[in-house]
């Protein structure tokens, strides 16, 4: 299994208190087994690690953040112009959902490009597009 894993799910593995922190990482554990099964975007990445360095501290997450960006299994892909079109896109396509950030429109616009079906997110956004995407815990 392919699996995305948005910026939910990075803070969620990141602390150890977050009480889905268990199951979140088991799943993570049993995909990261092979290189090239965990995939994340740039504009995620952005996302994460800007919440990281204002939530925990600095030590704490800037030794997660070099893990992140320096580990052979996780694929980081870029939201090239194409993919931030089909997300513009998307948002006019959305407009009876405002809610759904332009990050997560970005993230669903690489996924169907890329033909990734299961994400690692508490968030119902990935749902609620009704793209038949899969979320994990």
């Amino acid at each position: 299994m392919k699996l995305f894993i948005d910026t939910w799910g990075w803070l969620v593995l990141e602390d150890s208190k977050d009480p889905q922190h268990q199951a979140v990482s088991k799943i993570y554990a049993e995909t990261a087994k092979a290189a090239g099964n965990i995939l994340t975007t740039n504009f995620v990445l952005d996302e994460t690690i800007s919440r990281l360095f204002r939530r925990r501290p600095f030590d704490e997450a800037s030794r997660f953040a070099k893990g992140l960006l320096g580990s052979r299994f996780i694929g980081i892909a870029e939201i090239t112009p194409p993919r931030f079109q089909r997300a513009f896109d998307m948002r006019l396509t959305f407009r009876d959902k405002p809610d759904i950030s332009f990050t997560d429109l970005t993230s669903m616009a690489g996924l169907q490009e890329l033909k990734i079906m299961d994400i690692l997110t508490g968030d119902r956004h990935f749902i609620q597009a009704g793209l038949g995407l899969r979320t994990h815990p």
